[in-house]
């Protein structure tokens, strides 16, 4: 198993099977993802009356990489060459016209504090009070497990009782030992933060080098959103 789920909570959706939303193969519900804005500040946000799932990591957790094994693209999300400085949210139209929000990285320490402070303040702001947020995937090095940042992020949303899937990334750098004793520390420190429960939360691990977890992550998500556009349409999976 490479997937857990912190205290069964009757307010998570079902998961609905592979067979139902798009054949064999499963949903793919990122792949032919389009970008439709970027936004810096609250008046850049697009209309609220898409469903929107918000990508979230922390600087080099791996977000972008997760976002291009998702869509099967190469280049749809960019990693800034210096980590950190993108400041603004991303958002994607989805085949089934739900939106993917792609959060600024957070936690760089090279950042100078004014700056980070003020992107991060319209982070937090936009994961507290967007009413069309559906659900987060959290980003989170296998390595490392949650920092200080994750369960600041964490604790502004949880208690809204809306999904979390948080991604166990570069997975494939961990031996199996080593995964498991991953997925056991980051429960634990759920446990920790949320004493009463975050049965919310899905934890898996995740590789976008051996696309390991990337099905499974594939049909969480799709779990969360409109399903009568998902269907696997010729070459959609190619790269564009």
């Amino acid at each position: 198993m490479n997937k857990r789920a912190i205290v069964a909570d009757s307010r998570r959706p079902a998961k609905s099977t592979r067979s139902d939303i798009a054949g064999p193969r499963g949903p793919q519900p990122l792949v032919g993802a389009r970008f439709v804005i970027g936004a810096a500040s609250s008046s850049q946000l697009p209309p609220g009356d898409l469903a929107e799932v918000a990508f979230a990591g922390r600087s080099n957790a791996g977000k972008s990489s997760a976002i291009n094994a998702l869509a099967n693209h190469n280049r749809l999300a960019y990693a800034s060459r210096t980590p950190g400085r993108t400041q603004q949210i991303n958002f994607f139209e989805l085949r089934s016209g739900a939106m993917v929000a792609d959060l600024p990285g957070y936690g760089y320490a090279a950042v100078a504090r004014e700056i980070k402070r003020g992107w991060q303040d319209f982070l937090w702001e936009y994961v507290s009070t967007r009413p069309n947020l559906v659900a987060l995937v959290m980003m989170v090095d296998s390595r490392h497990g949650l920092k200080d940042l994750d369960l600041a992020l964490l604790e502004h949303f949880v208690p809204s009782g809306r999904p979390v899937l948080i991604l166990a990334t570069k997975a494939d750098k961990l031996t199996r030992t080593a995964q498991s004793a991953a997925l056991a520390t980051i429960d634990g420190q759920l446990r920790a933060a949320f004493p009463f429960g975050a049965g919310n939360v899905t934890v898996q691990l995740f590789s976008a080098t051996s696309r390991q977890g990337v099905l499974e992550a594939e049909s969480t998500i799709a779990s969360w959103l409109p399903t009568t556009a998902w269907h696997n349409e010729p070459g959609a999976a190619a790269d564009r």
